[in-house]
């Protein structure tokens, strides 16, 4: 199996770790958002965001606040959640955003988010997809009230349910974009690293300021095919 190594930033240094194959996912029963608040946010994805097949995306996590009056219960849904898993009062210290996708190409995000752990909750009804992760195996179904913790340097893609990978025309205009909510969790965090099997270490060798961020396979830097999820040869 794969040997996946991650390169992060903490602090003044540069540190390694595992790359995490375990994924955590429940479906949690969350309210349904109002249908002016649905409205808005195909408003602000269509006229204002443009949102391409594969692409993502930020939407105003304020306004949703303000439009959805059972929105915390939500967050008390994903709180209660993460804390039987030992994982207690990591949301209101963490960055949350809002996202909108028309599914996502296959991709890590080690080279901005090696230092983090996320957790997603989506807030969409069942439109078909599946939240896939092809080198642990993970095929979750998405639909309003999935919840996930992954690590984001493994790979992983929205995709069309039933599909092999990634199809740009799975996610033609006619289909609702998926809207979740995300968290920043951590890695450092005993609990984090405890849930997912994650094994920190120091590299006094390597320096901020001179090294990047990344992913490296069996200690090679490489690529990955954003249509099926398979590495590609080493850069």
């Amino acid at each position: 199996m794969d040997a996946l190594t991650a390169i992060f930033r903490s602090g003044a240094a540069m540190c390694r770790r595992n790359v995490s194959a375990v994924v955590q996912s429940t479906v949690l029963d969350l309210p349904a958002p109002p249908a002016a608040l649905e409205a808005d946010w195909q408003r602000e994805i269509s006229l204002q965001m443009c949102l391409e097949p594969g692409d993502i995306e930020t939407l105003s996590l304020a306004r949703t606040r303000f439009r959805w009056p059972e929105f915390g219960h939500c967050i008390d849904a994903v709180e209660r959640w993460i804390a039987e898993r030992d994982l207690p009062q990591l949301l209101n210290s963490s960055d949350m955003a809002l996202m909108a996708s028309r599914g996502t190409r296959y991709h890590h995000d080690g080279g901005q988010y090696g230092g983090s752990v996320f957790c997603n909750v989506f807030l969409s009804d069942d439109s078909g997809t599946d939240f896939h992760f092809p080198a642990s195996g993970h095929r979750i179904a998405l639909k309003r009230g999935t919840a996930v913790i992954f690590d984001p340097c493994q790979p992983h893609a929205i995709i069309r349910s039933g599909s092999p990978g990634f199809d740009a025309a799975d996610f033609a205009s006619a289909m609702r974009p998926q809207v979740f909510l995300t968290w920043e969790l951590p890695v450092e965090h005993d609990g984090i690293r405890k849930a997912l099997g994650i094994t920190l270490h120091a590299d006094p060798g390597m320096s901020a300021q001179d090294e990047e961020e990344r992913v490296l396979r069996n200690g090679l830097a490489v690529a990955l095919c954003p249509a099926t999820g398979t590495w590609l040869s080493p850069t």
